[in-house]
């Protein structure tokens, strides 16, 4: 796997490899490496090599870094003319360059293939509203990508989850990434009636894949006969298992549910970090596996799979608990 150093001025590559874990989790070698204001270029120096010392591959190493010609940049330089054949640099460092940089590592085994595939990434990530003020080169419709996968009239259901969320960092890049739909499609008839919601998510889709909000009875429609959108690689997002199951009765073919966080409320118990049941929650799930659908607990595709019912068993003994109480 390439080696990621990130490298800058200050804190700032801590905290963007702290952002980057939260969208994308946790990396293998991955570093940062900061320069504070008590330290000289000999001592940067030394923490970078001290950095790409702990990475398996050695010769595969890329380099994040704030600053074209900042005193970063320059002690990587000097490190990488003994490496260019096969090293990288990329300046400019920001969140969407990480975190395509660290999709690109599931795929390519090159430090530089890696940065030449990164920098259209990391300027498409670059965008100011009102439209009006970004630049005429750069307001050019993004292509949309062709539909792929499925039959004709069907579609392809590469992700189903639940997430109260619905469509943010972690579903934007890392699910985006590992899944490739054409189509990200929030499920909920609250959301379907809230014009801000809806805009703002459309908004919030990735480059190249168009968002929709539909109530569950319209996606239930689509599913059963879907030409207008059929060969479409889709991923839908929900709100809460109950939507999900009322979506599963009315015919949405779905074989796995994504469970990636349930919010926390009043009445409701929380067996662990994301995760936050009430009886309702527990029964639907405990439909949802009946009906012969698997149930991954993963907050981002790199993590390990929980055992969603021994999650179930800590919450049911909580919510008995508090009853007796």
């Amino acid at each position: 796997m390439v080696g990621i150093v990130i490298a800058s001025h200050g804190d700032f590559a801590d905290g963007i490899k702290m952002s980057g874990s939260m969208i994308f989790g946790e990396q293998k070698d991955v570093q940062s490496v900061t320069l504070q204001p008590s330290m000289g270029p000999d001592d940067l120096k030394a923490k970078l090599e001290e950095a790409v010392a702990t990475f398996e591959d050695q010769d595969e190493v890329l380099f994040l870094v704030d600053l074209w010609g900042g005193t970063p940049f320059n002690q990587v330089n000097g490190l990488f003319e003994a490496h260019k054949d096969k090293w990288a640099i990329v300046a400019g460092l920001n969140l969407p360059m990480l975190i395509e940089a660290y999709a690109s590592r599931l795929s390519m085994n090159s430090a530089q293939e890696i940065a030449a595939h990164i920098i259209e990434t990391a300027k498409d990530g670059v965008k100011v509203r009102p439209e009006s003020l970004q630049p005429k080169e750069a307001a050019k419709a993004a292509p949309k990508q062709q539909a792929t996968g499925g039959q004709p009239g069907s579609f392809k259901y590469v992700l189903a989850r639940v997430d109260s969320r619905l469509l943010h960092g972690q579903v934007a890049t890392a699910w985006s990434k590992t899944t490739n739909p054409t189509r990200i499609i929030v499920v909920s008839d609250g959301v379907a009636k809230d014009d801000l919601r809806k805009q703002l998510i459309m908004q919030a889709a990735p480059v190249g894949v168009t968002a929709h909000v539909v109530p569950i009875d319209q996606m239930i429609k689509l599913a059963k006969d879907d030409k207008h959108f059929g060969g479409q690689r889709a991923l839908l997002l929900f709100e809460t298992p109950q939507d999900v199951l009322k979506a599963v009765e009315g015919g949405v073919p779905l074989k796995s549910v994504n469970v990636g966080s349930m919010a926390h409320s009043v009445g409701k118990v929380q067996p662990n970090k994301v995760l936050a049941f009430d009886q309702n929650d527990i029964d639907t799930y405990k439909k949802l596996e009946s009906m012969g659908i698997k149930l991954d607990v993963r907050k981002v595709p790199t993590d390990s799979a929980d055992n969603m019912d021994n999650i179930m068993k800590k919450a049911q003994a909580e919510l008995d608990k508090n009853k007796q109480q």
